[in-house]
């Protein structure tokens, strides 16, 4: 693991990163993020700007977490890539989610509307990401020369084609959704956003630095 003394994140997100273990991934999963590794390091070696589009249908909950763990491991290992989300339909960033990051060491400030602006900080040299749940097409994300990364099943059935994207590579998670109201919600999201950041961690080690 890099120190990263010139591109610090906030201090108990270094420390969940620096307990990571990829050793728990498996090789059928590897196989799975390899397109996504080859695609930043394919930017990267080109210097081109590396824009990650994470997609699901409801801009919610892995398509944001996606977006936020990719940023945070970019800043990590001092890879320089821009991260959005999207989704098929409007609703809001959902508030386990929201916590999960929390838990691991985010800061958060939401606003009061019904799809709030949620201005999540992860270091103290980046400016904060502003999230909220839109359509993969809004006008914060880019248009073109992005990879669109699907992240869950439905909306990569139902979005056979991606305006703009260079790429279509799929990312899928299972949707912590189905425990939403039950005694093991803040444990299942918990569980899926440190899915997503231990995977977005390999991701982001494999990237070799000209």
């Amino acid at each position: 693991m890099t120190d990263n003394l010139d591109k610090p994140l906030l201090p108990n997100i270094e420390a969940f990163i620096a307990s990571i273990s990829v050793a728990s991934i498996s090789e059928e999963r590897k196989a799975v993020l390899q397109p996504l590794i080859d695609y930043i390091q394919g930017k990267h070696a080109q210097n081109e700007v590396v824009n990650l589009n994470f997609i699901c249908t409801h801009n919610s909950r892995r398509s944001q977490l996606s977006q936020a763990w990719a940023k945070a491991m970019s800043v990590y290992y001092d890879i320089d890539i821009h991260s959005f989300s999207g989704g098929v339909e409007v609703t809001a960033f959902n508030e386990s989610a929201i916590n999960a990051l929390i838990n691991d060491g985010f800061k958060a400030e939401l606003g009061e509307e019904t799809n709030p602006n949620v201005k999540l900080t992860f270091s103290e040299k980046h400016a904060p990401l502003v999230m909220f749940s839109k359509k993969f097409d809004d006008a914060s994300n880019p248009k073109e020369g992005f990879a669109a990364i699907m992240t869950c099943s439905d909306a990569d059935d139902n979005c056979p084609h991606i305006v703009g994207a260079e790429k279509r590579i799929p990312v899928k998670y299972d949707d912590p959704k189905l425990y939403d109201g039950t005694a093991e919600e803040a444990a299942k999201y918990a569980a899926r956003s440190r899915q997503i950041a231990s995977e977005m961690c390999y991701i982001f080690s494999q990237i070799t630095k000209s």
